[in-house]
């Protein structure tokens, strides 16, 4: 990162931003509180592990007992039955019931599924297709099969088809244009799928399972859902949208200061020619902010000052701060040589490569760099257990036998736990939920809030 003046300056300006979502250290592990608030237990003796793990020490006895404790808690509260969790009791009745499981596996293909049996009866009873036809019993049988099909009755497309290559006289049987694709039909794997989940609806634990399943919230491909994207997204560009007024804002700032030229450019995209691994990596950027480097080129060149990603709640912003470091990591493969044209809702925009080499993802440079943009509340109380943490614990094999037992109305020993604190340690699949508190610190010390984006610039100015 260039270290002239100006870059002082926006250091001193992004110093004088208060840190309203700032999270503070883990409090201590008062007696009772794996009973009382699991949750909070969790973190505290999961954070407790990771520390002594980063000193080459192994975590203590209490630790463990004080995981095994809340983890149980954990589990007991999201099995009530009021105020319990929906999504973990159905996990629960899907590791117990074999039923259960096919039927969720079905279901996880079934849209897939409904698509394909669709587009084949389309392909020989579409009214299209029938168009022409003289009236009488094939186009009748086409009409019925296709609306079957539309009315998502598998059963009632089944017999149909079966009874229209059985009739002797059929013409559907003596067409080969219509008697193949019936052929092939019936024996489509996505037709006997769909029917078998049908059967499966009838069983008491599916349905219980269902029922669960719906309490979530709408399902993926409903009106429900789509109109919940909707606002979600709304609520994203309105967040970006305050984040590139407060950022332009600084940028006149900075630029009424030093007399240096700044400016502002939204949804910048990383292109393809800066080498590094872009997987899982941020490659867009929501507003960055701009210095014009020195030098009289026709097309003007800047320098990255600072990345800003808009989010519209504080748990966005803990889920996107792995990719976002990869993001910074990609961008500082740069060739320091190389003129890097980047494509904004403003145009493109050619960046230094100089300057993204010298981005840095390290945390103690990130405050520098990068800031998170919100206008959410900030909550009094943190959750310091985030919820895919929670639901990793949550569907730990072993967590959902103990849920098992507990459900039948057994006791078991919360010591059977102790093997998910053990994979916690040493398995890299749980690393984000090891450090998740560290996680959820680093992400908060980047983040503000809009009003104080604009109250820091007007100190600033006084």
């Amino acid at each position: 990162m260039p270290s002239a003046l100006p870059l002082s300056l926006l250091d001193q300006t992004l110093r004088a931003i208060p840190r309203r979502y700032r999270v503070g250290p883990l409090p201590a592990a008062r007696s009772g509180l794996e009973d009382s608030d699991p949750a909070t237990a969790l973190a505290i003796a999961i954070e407790q592990a990771r520390v002594a793990l980063s000193a080459g020490a192994t975590p203590p006895p209490v630790s463990e007992r004080l995981f095994v404790g809340a983890l149980s808690q954990l589990i007991r509260d999201a099995l009530r039955e009021r105020g319990g969790d929906p999504a973990f009791q159905a996990m629960v009745l899907r590791h117990q019931s074999p039923l259960v499981r096919e039927h969720a596996s079905l279901s996880a293909h079934a849209q897939a599924d409904r698509r394909a049996v669709r587009t084949a009866v389309d392909a020989f009873a579409h009214p299209g297709k029938r168009r022409g036809m003289p009236a009488g019993p094939l186009v009748e049988a086409l009409a019925s099969l296709h609306a079957a099909a539309a009315a998502e009755d598998w059963d009632a497309l089944t017999r149909g088809a079966q009874a229209c290559l059985a009739a002797p006289s059929s013409a559907l049987a003596a067409d080969p244009a219509i008697a193949g694709p019936l052929d092939r039909l019936l024996n489509d794997s996505a037709l006997a799928r769909l029917r078998r989940m049908d059967a499966l609806a009838s069983d008491p634990l599916v349905q219980r399972y269902q029922t669960l399943w719906q309490r979530q919230g709408p399902r993926p491909g409903t009106p429900q859902a789509a109109a919940q994207g909707l606002d979600a997204r709304r609520r994203g560009i309105a967040v970006e949208a305050q984040a590139e007024q407060a950022i332009a804002a600084l940028a006149a700032h900075l630029a009424s200061i030093t007399g240096e030229t700044y400016r502002v450019a939204t949804s910048m995209r990383v292109p393809a020619s800066i080498p590094g691994n872009a997987d899982r990596a941020k490659t867009e950027w929501d507003v960055a902010l701009l210095r014009k480097a020195a030098g009289d080129a026709e097309v003007p060149v800047w320098d990255v000052c600072l990345l800003v990603e808009a989010k519209a709640s504080t748990d966005a912003a803990t889920t996107d701060l792995p990719r976002l470091l990869r993001g910074l990591r990609l961008l500082a493969h740069a060739d320091a040589q190389t003129i890097y044209p980047f494509e904004s809702h403003q145009g493109a925009v050619h960046l230094r490569g100089a300057a993204l080499a010298a981005l840095s993802a390290d945390e103690a440079d990130l405050a520098r760099t990068v800031l998170y943009f919100s206008d959410a509340p900030a909550d009094a109380a943190p959750r310091l257990l985030n919820a895919a943490g929670r639901m990793q614990l949550l569907s730990a094999h072993e967590s959902l036998d103990y849920a098992s037992l507990v459900a039948a109305g057994d006791a078991p020993d919360a010591s059977a736990l102790a093997p998910v604190l053990h994979q916690l340690l040493v398995s890299p699949r749980w690393s984000a939920v090891l450090n998740q508190f560290a996680l959820l610190r680093q992400v908060r010390e980047l983040m503000v809030h809009v009003d104080d984006v604009h109250a820091a610039i007007t100190r600033i100015n006084a």
